[in-house]
């Protein structure tokens, strides 16, 4: 039995799937929700960050030890918003036709420059949706909010180190005092919680061709945009604002709706968007490109990490039980128990070195100052290396490991996975790992991320440094 959760030697890659389930019914009234729909009664199907049906049913996975998902006290910055609100040590106020959005938005640090267009009706409020009225979706590293014209209320879906992804609701107050934030679960989750979220609560972009109603053609298929995806596949129902660098793609094209097929991805630059919509009521003229970019490649990411938060917390708890029943030392990890670590660490590194990454042909530019203001926010080593530099030419990233690395959920991590993640990292970005799946990272790209990472992250384990 392995005492402690490093192990002595590699341990082999695997993918045990850990499954949960829980009987708990939600009594929730049912809310707008950019990330929820009623896929099964409506036949809906998903074009934005919103994504992907399910059954609905009373059972809910992970309702119970120890994930508890219904019950945890969420974390989350959307829960500290709320606990502000409610103590009245923050006060939202209310602008223009927008209502609490930008309030919101300041208040949660998510940058106005983030702003995509999305005009498929992929929402409760399909009614308001369209390529004339598209809904705004926002984000940083940690949150997402989505913006209807004279919708509801503002829909926000928020990255909780513990949980994943939490989803909310903001709307003003019935007597006039500050607006509500109100959680939600069963609602969101009949879409936000499938194979197309890792079997986690989590997020999703896809792309799929709209009729010049916003209403969906589902007869021409759909896909799920990540930073894997040919930008030919990408951004089906959304505005795209910037140059694609003469690669053609999806966006702003409408699909003819007595033809089985979609449009033909084109190359087709758009730069304002004023003579396809009434841009007044939005915080931003743009949708931009590169943001675009960004979101499709943290969302997966952020369901990743779930993943192997999830699957780890579960496996510890496995060998709890186990230990108890035995009278194995509080602690003890089998060899089969560590095992169920690696395949989600495995997934992991995989997709935060963007070995799978479709290739750039041409320069991507976006509009807004978004590209600017994301890379201003990460850490820098003494070089001025960040892992948030742009290189929009033959890839996204400049230093392709990803820079959700710092965040507060990569940091949650339980420590089994959190430590076989960090080895597996190191064991590639030194060149110990020549394998085939990792042979895109060249060696001086390998030794600029170590760099990195060895700057700007203080509880790196001590062998990367011995290493050196």
């Amino acid at each position: 039995m392995v005492k402690n959760y490093r192990l002595a030697k590699p341990m082999t890659p695997s993918s045990l799937p850990v499954a949960g389930d829980g009987s708990r019914a939600s009594h929730q009234r049912p809310a707008p929700c950019f990330l929820a729909r009623r896929v099964v009664a409506q036949g809906f199907v998903a074009a934005g960050l919103v994504v992907t049906s399910m059954a609905a049913r009373a059972d809910l996975p992970y309702d119970r030890e120890p994930i508890n998902y219904l019950t945890a006290d969420a974390t989350d910055p959307v829960a500290g918003l709320k606990k502000l609100v409610e103590s009245k040590q923050v006060v939202l106020e209310k602008e223009g036709p927008q209502g609490y959005l930008r309030a919101v938005l300041k208040a949660l640090d998510v940058p106005i420059s983030s702003q995509v267009l999305v005009f498929s009706k992929s929402s409760l409020q399909i009614s308001r949706i369209s390529p004339r009225t598209p809904r705004a979706i926002y984000f940083n590293d940690e949150v997402y909010i989505g913006y209807v014209q004279r919708g509801e209320g503002i829909e926000v879906s928020a990255v909780d180190p513990e949980l994943g992804g939490v989803f909310y609701f903001i709307e003003a107050a019935e007597d006039g005092g500050p607006p509500t934030i109100e959680r939600r679960t069963h609602d969101c989750l009949q879409c936000h919680l499938s194979g197309r979220t890792e079997d986690v609560p989590g997020h999703l972009v896809r792309s799929i061709p709209t009729e010049p109603s916003g209403r969906m053609l589902f007869s021409a298929g759909s896909s799920l945009s990540t930073h894997e995806s040919p930008l030919k596949e990408r951004w089906g129902g959304w505005y795209v604002t910037g140059r694609s660098g003469g690669q053609a793609h999806l966006g702003n094209l409408l699909a003819d709706p007595t033809a089985r097929d979609g449009p033909q991805p084109v190359a087709n630059d758009v730069l304002d968007l004023a003579g396809r919509l009434n841009l007044k009521p939005y915080l931003s003229p743009h949708s931009d490109i590169v943001a675009l970019m960004v979101l499709e490649h943290q969302v997966k990411m952020h369901n990743l990490i779930a993943v192997a938060n999830y699957q780890a917390r579960m496996a510890l708890q496995y060998a709890k039980e186990i230990n108890k029943a035995f009278g194995e030392p509080e602690g003890t990890i089998s060899e089969s128990t560590a095992r169920r670590f690696d395949g989600p660490a495995e997934k992991l590194v995989k997709y935060m070195l963007f070995v799978e990454e479709a290739d750039l042909s041409g320069k991507v530019e976006g509009t807004s100052p978004f590209a600017d203001e994301f890379a201003a926010r990460g850490p820098r080593d003494p070089q001025g290396r960040s892992l948030r530099d742009f290189d929009l030419t033959t890839r996204l990233f400049k230093y392709p490991c990803s820079y959700l690395i710092y965040s507060k959920a990569f940091d949650a991590l339980p420590a089994p996975v959190k430590e076989r993640t960090y080895r597996r990292l190191w064991e590639v970005l030194t060149g110990r790992d020549q394998s085939p799946a990792f042979a895109r990272r060249t060696p001086e790209q390998r030794q600029a991320i170590l760099e990195i990472l060895l700057a700007t992250r203080p509880d790196l384990p001590d062998y990367w440094r011995e290493a050196r």
